[in-house]
């Protein structure tokens, strides 16, 4: 299946929290990403299948660098688009992305970390993947 880029540069088609189709998750499956996070430190405690769930960025969703609101703003889809890539927001947000990799690496199994890494930690590579275009 082909990437499925995230407006920030996060792979939705292999994020364990992606439940759009054909991707759905069972309640397994989510609720063993929602340790995973507490794990990780995403979270400070197991959350519901509910709240780790995802089905796609949308503007109203929260997002700690507001990069849905600012595309939106933009009339652009990912912030591989925009004049200003990369701003000082996506700089941060790749930034304390990369501060998990090490607990990831710490805490997840091999095949955890593998799909962690192409859905989280290529962000930028996927951006540029896409500006190169």
């Amino acid at each position: 299946m082909s990437k499925i880029i995230a407006a920030c540069g996060n792979d939705c088609s292999v994020c364990p929290r992606y439940v759009a189709p054909p991707y759905e998750k069972t309640a397994e499956e989510l609720h063993r990403t929602a340790e995973l996070w507490m794990k990780i430190g995403y979270r400070d405690h197991v959350v519901t299948n509910e709240e780790i769930s995802c089905s796609g960025c949308k503007p109203e969703n929260w997002c700690r660098y507001r990069v849905v609101k600012c595309c939106e703003e933009k009339g652009i889809k990912t912030c591989a688009e925009c004049a200003e890539y990369p701003c000082d927001r996506m700089k941060e947000c790749f930034e304390v992305t990369m501060s998990f990799e090490p607990k990831c690496r710490q805490v997840c199994t091999a095949e955890e970390y593998e799909q962690l890494r192409k859905a989280i930690f290529e962000k930028e590579e996927n951006l540029m993947e896409i500006k190169s275009k």
